[in-house]
């Protein structure tokens, strides 16, 4: 961002994939639209006010992005460009020496001058200017430059929500800059995942953008550790406080409890006790937001935490903060929540290069590496992040005393060789079944019991699904394969010639066909399944089908990031994934599953996705107890797998399948209910069902319009087109 003070968040162009000029001019269009949006809300009085040292106004905010392509490519790459004004030099430069004098940060406040209107036409000017420019064939270095502002306009769009936040709880009226601004999801409490310890390899790697400071890609020695997959809520917090935590020295670095003492704190940032209400209860606190101010949400996530208040809570749960390593490592493997949407994780890790970093030369050299000193590292991102402006190399950085940003903490702790919820190391998993046998120990262990339908598809469960496929009672595939076969046209003009086409849950692959016809000019298709099986039947039949398709097949949790083989890396990627199977997951990790295909396709990909739509409900049940009994067979060879592969010994016949509807949560729900008491044992634990007990094994949501585009948009993509069957119907959805 602007200066080495918390939100300095500047780094510096690394590297990035080519895009063409089009897709760069709208990209421009985009962001800068976005940071007018932003500040569409604020009066301008709003827009001119500083409340401290560390904020700077919108007005300013809004001066200084526009200043970034008028100083960093216009002047030196655009023939005749005239600049607006010769002294917003001096006005809007942040922190760059290389470039000369600025206004003093603390005196940005002060700038009445020029006029928000004044400042207004200087964002149209340059504007201008950039289309004529990103309208020329630009050099590989102006690219970058381009890619970098715009990255950088992104980190100042989350800094103008962190700053009126800032603002307005200075406020004695208490504003909301938006009284429906989205509030954070509660939930579970966090459960610690066991990383066994490893040398990994760490930083940025790809042909997408990324900050010079996320790389170079480096190994790195991670001792056994556990890291919690949630982060720490407000109710937790409270604890803490209940148990003295901001009056007692003992859990708190020096710096941090001389800090609490000369500013007075006595709990997190924003937080506002009521009168005459003890500390440690709930209702004895406010929380100032986005949305004004409000009772605090004890299931919520907390934030504006300092790093000093995030290492004492550690301290009192007998934890710590996990290193940066740890945090990157757990993220790619798919273990943690929470990572990107509600607040910026501290780290134990001081903020240093990487080795082998190196600074770039010129002014733009200054935007990262020269503030690598007396800061800590936070990953992932926050509930201000803009769609698709995060990844897991990304590397926030603030002093130990700032918590005016969106900041929160998960735990960690060191190994222990005890340790109940272990997960194998991706690096050296020697178990392939590890993970499943984890995941289905921890789904006993719930209550409801519940295991993931992804376990579905071994060989045996995907004949029997294919067979389910050709029931009379099952229209999904029937009314998908007709709607697929009216719209493939359409569907083909969206893929870029040469592009490679990644299907998650590929299964058989019947219903791609429809596409790899309609879309010759497809280079590679690469099929993702968790069943080997399956997927090298399904690849074999069309190497045979397609033989100048390269056909490269990847096993593997298509739920998680994926690193895509070298036949999809250096090509224009579209996302496959028809077949209702996003109904499947609960909201939670529907959101995530899209933004990992997001991360996985990478920028400019679009994705194609297949729902079924909200319809009758006898019609519903009817789809899913059919009556010849495939389904049911299908879903007890969930048990049937559990005993073949993981030892255990349920008796198939003392459970029946049963698929009902739940009208809160528009889904079908399939379950397999114990007829009787039982005991049932796995890897030396003993489970056990009360007679009616039911174990839940798939959801299958429905889907509107709104609703898609709404899941759709909270995991950073748009709806740009979409299409419905005839009844009954499903739909068919292009994100971008």
């Amino acid at each position: 961002m602007t200066t080495p003070l918390p939100q300095a968040r500047h780094l510096q162009s690394a590297q990035r994939a080519p895009r063409p000029e089009r897709e760069l001019r709208q990209r421009y269009d985009a962001v800068r639209s976005h940071s007018l949006g932003l500040a569409a809300p604020l009066s301008a009085e709003d827009m001119g006010a500083q409340s401290m040292p560390d904020a700077s106004p919108t007005k300013w905010h809004l001066g200084h992005t526009t200043w970034f392509f008028e100083t960093f490519l216009l002047i030196p790459h655009l023939a005749g460009y005239q600049c607006f004004d010769e002294s917003f030099g001096y006005l809007f430069n942040s922190y760059y020496e290389a470039v000369g004098p600025r206004q003093p940060r603390p005196q940005r406040g002060l700038m009445t001058r020029p006029a928000l209107s004044e400042v207004q036409a200087y964002r149209a000017h340059v504007d201008a200017h950039m289309q004529a420019l990103l309208s020329q064939q630009l050099a590989e270095p102006e690219r970058a430059l381009v890619e970098l502002g715009l990255n950088h306009e992104q980190q100042h769009q989350e800094l103008i929500l962190m700053d009126i936040l800032h603002l307005f709880s200075c406020s004695a009226l208490k504003p909301a800059y938006d009284p429906a601004w989205p509030r954070d999801a509660g939930g579970r409490a966090g459960r610690m995942r066991h990383h066994t310890g490893a040398l990994v390899e760490i930083g940025h790697e790809g042909e997408q953008f990324a900050f010079d400071n996320e790389g170079p890609r480096h190994k790195a020695y991670l001792a056994p550790f556990e890291i919690s997959d949630r982060l720490v809520t407000n109710g937790q917090w409270l604890a803490f406080i209940g148990a003295g935590g901001y009056r007692q020295a003992a859990h708190w670095l020096s710096d941090g409890w001389a800090t609490v003492q000369a500013k007075g704190w006595e709990a997190p940032g924003y937080w506002q006790r009521v009168p005459e209400h003890p500390e440690h209860l709930a209702e004895g606190w406010l929380a100032m937001t986005l949305r004004g101010l409000e009772p605090l949400d004890l299931a919520a996530p907390v934030t504006h935490l300092s790093y000093f208040e995030a290492s004492a809570y550690a301290s009192w749960a007998e934890a710590r903060l996990p290193s940066e390593a740890e945090w990157e490592v757990a993220a790619r493997a798919g273990w943690l929540e929470q990572t990107d949407d509600v607040a910026w994780q501290w780290t134990q890790t001081a903020y240093s290069a990487y080795p082998g970093f190196k600074t770039a030369k010129g002014a733009v050299g200054e935007y990262n590496g020269k503030f690598m000193c007396n800061q800590f590292v936070l990953r992932g991102g926050c509930q201000f992040t803009p769609a698709g402006h995060s990844r897991h190399t990304y590397r926030n950085f603030f002093p130990a005393d700032a918590r005016w940003a969106r900041s929160g903490l998960r735990l960690a702790r060191d190994g222990r060789a005890n340790a109940l919820q272990s997960v194998p190391t991706p690096a050296a998993a020697t178990d392939p079944l590890a993970g499943f046998r984890q995941d289905v120990l921890a789904g006993l262990s719930t209550t409801p019991k519940a295991l993931s339908p992804k376990y579905f598809y071994d060989a045996r469960g995907s004949r029997l699904f294919e067979d389910i496929c050709c029931l009379p009672e099952y229209y999904p595939t029937r009314a998908e394969a007709g709607l697929l076969q009216r719209i493939a046209p359409a569907l083909a003009a969206l893929i870029p010639e040469g592009a490679a086409l990644v299907e998650f849950g590929s299964g058989a692959s019947e219903k791609t066909r429809l596409l790899l016809d309609a879309a010759p000019q497809l280079g590679a298709y690469v099929p993702v399944d968790i069943s080997e099986d399956a997927l090298e039947r399904a690849s074999q039949a069309l190497r045979l089908s397609y033989p100048r398709l390269e056909v490269a097949p990847l096993t593997g949790d298509f739920t998680q990031p994926l690193s895509l083989p070298s036949a999809a890396r250096e090509r224009p990627r579209v996302g496959f994934f028809p077949g209702s199977t996003l109904g499947n997951f609960v909201e939670e990790d529907a959101i995530a599953f899209m933004r990992a295909a997001r991360q996985s396709l990478g920028r400019n990909a679009c994705f194609i996705v297949g729902v079924d739509m909200l319809k009758p409900v006898s019609l519903l049940e009817a789809a899913y107890n059919d009556r010849q009994g495939v389904t049911a067979e299908f879903n007890k060879n969930l048990l049937a797998r559990i005993n073949r592969e993981l030892g255990a010994n349920f008796d198939l016949d003392a459970f029946d399948h049963q698929a009902r509807w739940n009208p809160e949560h528009e889904r079908i729900e399939m379950h397999l209910v114990a007829r009787t008491a039982q005991r049932v044992t796995l890897a030396g634990r003993t489970f056990t069902f009360a007679e009616g007990e039911s174990l839940h094994s798939e959801n299958s949501h429905k889907f509107s319009v709104a609703r898609l585009s709404e899941l759709a948009a909270r995991a950073g993509w748009k709806v740009s087109e979409h299409w419905l069957s005839e009844a009954p119907q499903v739909g068919m959805f292009c994100l971008r």
